[in-house]
């Protein structure tokens, strides 16, 4: 299942609702599980009840946890059957709607550094050559502000202290069950603890980065923005794409070891358009399998501490990357600008500068 945020316009002026992709069309869920209960149980509130079901905060839907899941799929399946009830329509076209970021506002966003292509080439241009060893032995990750995440095609501001503004292929997962504090997840808890997974952007002022990282870490770097795509896509609708991840040595932490595969094999692609550019041109190539330390694991450490998990965290996976060079998800971005200016002639200004004058779509 695919969920998503989103406006749809009224005479009152926009409302927002969730729902999910099926068939092509958006399925509104409030508005179809009213005409469902108006099918099922006449006479009832059923707009009321929908109401609270399907609240216009994907947070909020998450925490009516399995009754709100069979909800969801009886307003899918009506909706189906019924395209309209109380004077409201059960489902859209994608392009009669505004997509949202579909957590609008995470409790909180922690970012990982899962990939070893990543640590190896990002390392080497901050002045660290090598791997740090306790990287191996735990993941690691920073904190991101809740309040700057956007969604697709809302404009990211560029930093008025940035002169080398970069993208980072990630994929986000998404908390759907809260963990209580001082308690420690097993690998089960934390696999069921994940409703899905988006794309994330972790925006990064390079330049400020390389200043402050030592010893410092990702501070003003990564403080300004964070994009989200669309969809969330559920856990479930992924298992297909399960895979082993890549040997781990040494060998984790009783607390991190793993039963069972807990990669997924995602290929991932990013477009660079610029404004003179109808289509986007391909930079990257990589697939999500490359991930040192999973998601699940990730989960399990975040919470190692006792800390709580509450339903719409957000952890980012750390910049995708693959062990060839087209295969990292921010590592060759300037190389590839300045190849692509040469290749078609458009003026993308300073090679470092590329998102001033071009888009990045995720």
């Amino acid at each position: 299942m695919k969920l998503a945020t989103f406006e749809i316009s009224t005479p009152a002026g926009p409302l927002r609702r969730i729902g999910a992709a099926v068939d092509g069309k958006l399925v509104d869920f409030a508005a179809a599980y009213a005409a469902h209960l108006d099918c099922t149980d006449p006479g009832s509130d059923a707009q009321r009840v929908a109401g609270m079901f399907f609240p216009a905060d994907m947070v909020a839907f998450l925490g009516t946890g399995d009754l709100g899941r069979r909800a969801a799929e009886d307003a899918i399946n009506t909706a189906a059957k019924t395209d309209e009830a109380f004077a409201a329509r059960t489902k859209y076209a994608t392009d009669e709607v505004r997509l949202l970021a579909p957590v609008t506002r995470p409790r909180v966003i922690r970012d990982f550094l899962t990939f070893e292509g990543h640590m190896l080439t990002a390392g080497k241009a901050l002045g660290r050559p090598q791997i740090p060893p306790v990287w191996y032995e735990v993941p690691a990750y920073y904190k991101g502000d809740p309040d700057t995440v956007s969604g697709p095609d809302e404009v990211v501001e560029w930093p008025k202290y940035c002169e080398k503004l970069d993208f980072e292929l990630e994929i986000g997962l998404v908390v759907g069950q809260p963990s209580p504090m001082g308690e420690m997840l097993t690998e089960k808890q934390a696999e069921e603890m994940i409703f899905g997974f988006v794309i994330l952007n972790d925006w990064s002022a390079r330049d400020i980065q390389q200043w402050e990282y030592v010893p410092l870490g990702p501070f003003q770097a990564k403080a300004f923005a964070t994009s989200i795509s669309p969809w969330i896509v559920t856990r479930e609708a992924l298992e297909p794409f399960r895979v082993p991840g890549p040997a781990q040595e040494p060998v984790p932490l009783p607390y991190l070891r793993q039963e069972q595969p807990n990669n997924y094999d995602l290929q991932l692609d990013v477009a660079l358009r610029a404004a003179q550019m109808n289509e986007g041109l391909r930079i990257c190539r990589t697939n999500f399998k490359y991930m040192y330390w999973s998601s699940v694991q990730q989960l399990v450490h975040h919470a190692s501490s006792g800390c709580a998990m509450n339903i719409g965290d957000l952890l980012g996976s750390g910049t995708i990357s693959g062990p060839e060079k087209d295969q990292r998800g921010s590592d060759t971005v300037t190389e590839k600008v300045a190849r692509l200016k040469l290749t078609i002639g458009l003026d993308l200004g300073n090679s470092s500068r590329f998102g001033a004058e071009s888009e990045v779509s995720l």
